[in-house]
Parts: C-alpha cells; sequence; structure tokens
C-alpha cells in the first residue's frame, strides 16, 4: 500500500491533557527509521508549527501512540509512545506518555483489540518504551461501546468525560536511579526519581522563583532556563540516560509549598517548554518523591498514600504504595484516574517526499 496514495488509518484521541494520532502498529511501516519519517511527515514537523501536518505545534499535541496485540500473557496490547518534536526531524521512544496512555484502552476496543465486557472493560497494556513495563485501564463500556461522555473532571482539560482508572504495578527497582536522596548538579540540590518517568525535583527558591509563576513567564526566562538544563545535562548521566542534550528525559519540575490545599505546588520543565498541568507518570515520580523522607520535596501525606500535586491548570491526585525506605525506596503500586476523548477517526495524508536525509 502507497500510504502517499491511499492514506493511513488513524484516530485522534485527547489523553489526558495531551493529544495524540493513534495508530495500529500493522498499519505503519515496520522498520522504525521509515516509519518515523512517515511520522513526521504526517505530524508536520520539522516545521515548528505542524502547519502542513496534524501536529498541534506543541509538545503535548505532537505525540504518536503505537498499539498492536500484545504477545506476552500478561497483556493484551503492547503500547509503544512516540514524541515527534515540532520544529526538529526528531521522533524518539526513550519515555512514554502517560496521558496517551489514558486512550489506549478506549482505542483498542474500538479496533476490536479487546472485546468489550460488561459496564467496564479491563485492558491489560504492556508498555514498549524504556521506562514502565505495565498497567491495567479500567474502561466504562456501557452496552458494549466505549463510553466518553462523564462527569470526570480532570485539571488540565477543559471539559468533564468518563472517568478511566490506571493501575500501575510496581516492582523491585528503586525509585531513586542516582542511589541517593538528595544530589548536587550545577550547584543545586536535586532529586532524582524515576517511578514510571525520569523526573529531578528541584525547589523554586534554589532558582530564584516563586514556584507559582504562569508557564509563560518561567519560559521567557532566560536566567531560569539556562539553570534548568545545566542541571538536566548533569544529571541525565548520573540518571543512566547517558548524554540527555538531545532527549527529553529527564523532565525537571519546581516544587514549592501548595497555594490550594494540595501537597506540593510544581511547575515542570518538559524539558524546554513547560507543561500546562502535568504528565501522568511524571506526577507519579513526583509524588514519590514527596512521600519518601529526606528528599528535597518531602512533605507531610495523609494515611492512604495520597499526594495531590498542584500545577498551573489545578491539581493531579496519585495514590501511592511505597516499599523499603530511604535511597532503596521501591514503588508497590499507584493509581490515577484520567480521561479520553475520541475525536476524529479515519484516514490521514502524508506529505510527499522524504523527512528525513
Amino acid at each position: 500500500m502507497s500510504h502517499d496514495v491511499d492514506g493511513i488509518r488513524c484516530m485522534q484521541l485527547r489523553g489526558g491533557s495531551s493529544k495524540g494520532a493513534y495508530f495500529l502498529a500493522g498499519d505503519l511501516p515496520a522498520d522504525p527509521g521509515e516509519r518515523d519519517d512517515l511520522l513526521l511527515r504526517v505530524m508536520g514537523s520539522p516545521d515548528e508549527r505542524e502547519i502542513d501536518g496534524i501536529g498541534g505545534g506543541h509538545p503535548l499535541t505532537s505525540k504518536v501512540a503505537v498499539i498492536r496485540p500484545s504477545g506476552a500473557a500478561d497483556a493484551d496490547v503492547d503500547y509503544l509512545f512516540l514524541q515527534v518534536v515540532p520544529g526538529r526531524p526528531i521522533v524518539t521512544d526513550a519515555q512514554t506518555c502517560g496521558n496517551l496512555l489514558a486512550g489506549v484502552g478506549p482505542f483498542a476496543i474500538e479496533r476490536g483489540l479487546v472485546a468489550a465486557r460488561d459496564d467496564t472493560t479491563d485492558v491489560r497494556i504492556r508498555i514498549m518504551n524504556p521506562t514502565v513495563s505495565r498497567v491495567e485501564a479500567r474502561v466504562q463500556t456501557p452496552g458494549g461501546r466505549v463510553r466518553y461522555d462523564g462527569d470526570t473532571v480532570m485539571a488540565g482539560t477543559p471539559f468533564p468525560a468518563a472517568g478511566i482508572r490506571l493501575e500501575f504495578p510496581g516492582d523491585d527497582a528503586g525509585v531513586f536511579p542516582t542511589g541517593r536522596l538528595v544530589d548536587t548538579f550545577a550547584g543545586v540540590e536535586v532529586t532524582c526519581v524515576n517511578a514510571g518517568m525520569p523526573v529531578v525535583l528541584v525547589r523554586a527558591a534554589d532558582l530564584g522563583v516563586d514556584g507559582a509563576e504562569p508557564p509563560a513567564v518561567l519560559e521567557g526566562d532566560r536566567r531560569l532556563r539556562s539553570a534548568v538544563e545545566a542541571i538536566r545535562l548533569e544529571a541525565g548521566p548520573a540518571m543512566g540516560h547517558g548524554d540527555v542534550r538531545d532527549t527529553t528525559v529527564p523532565k525537571i519540575t519546581i516544587v514549592s509549598p501548595p497555594r490550594q490545599g494540595g501537597t506540593v505546588a510544581t511547575r515542570t520543565f518538559i524539558p524546554h517548554r513547560v507543561h500546562a498541568a502535568i504528565g501522568v507518570l511524571g506526577g507519579v515520580s513526583v509524588a514519590a518523591g514527596v512521600l519518601a523522607p529526606g528528599t528535597v520535596a518531602s512533605s507531610p501525606v495523609p494515611a492512604g498514600g495520597l499526594v495531590r500535586i498542584e500545577h498551573p491548570t489545578g491539581v493531579f491526585d496519585v495514590h501511592l504504595d511505597l516499599g523499603g525506605g530511604g535511597a532503596a525506596t521501591t514503588l508497590r503500586r499507584s493509581t490515577v484516574v484520567r480521561t479520553a476523548r475520541k475525536l476524529a477517526d479515519g484516514l490521514v495524508w502524508p506529505r510527499s517526499g522524504k523527512a528525513i536525509g
């Protein structure tokens, strides 16, 4: 099949506080290089506006989910997340996306990879990016169809929708990848956490900011951006990611005292733009850093492990169960509730030619 002539089957969904293009793996080239070139032409990069594609010109709206039936006995589908970088000819699988993850269960049911069962359907997902391995999504399916409308209000999106519960089992891996609760990078004390997404926690006061500034203000502060990137470049190798100059991990989350009755206030560089909310798995990592004593973000948490993370557009709740202690802390389980909505389903046509080389 010629993708340029016949188009490619594609569904667009809002997943959490992001928006992306969802594809069946069988509808894309098997070769990763050919696949990435095709996706650049579909999404419209390396144009910064992505005006000649379906990307939105921002990291949160230039995302792709690739889904296939899973070969694992304990999973129904495999999910590969790909970040298409606006303005650069880069497609990366270095991290997963917990926001688009909210749309994987509905997409799998819509495409017939998982049969709807009763009023809710559990979809077991194997994440193929390097950070998380398994998650179970509980999708509302009354009458055998995915329900998108509902009354769950999720900060970072303007309208309510049907809630989707995402439950992440833990493993024996420690959540502090440097083996320390506090490190010093670029002269600043930080805590490096990976409970699903590599994140570096930094106190707002140590960066000379309040921590409650709007994203545009933080993005416009060249001094701050330079300091954040200096920390990130030193943290990357220490967290096991090598040279991170051209990668999207780790993220940098600035923490400060809460203002809205939550546990902690955050602003997250992802890594160069500031998130309008907070990523799902980034939020889980932040919650782990808050719940564990002795980090730069440690804060009292009520019994039950509920961490309420304030971000620029609201509050994100994470239920967390940690094991072990100190630098050997592990994640036993985490649960979040997100929403998703189908926006469009049909064919998409890539621009002609080659995007790479």
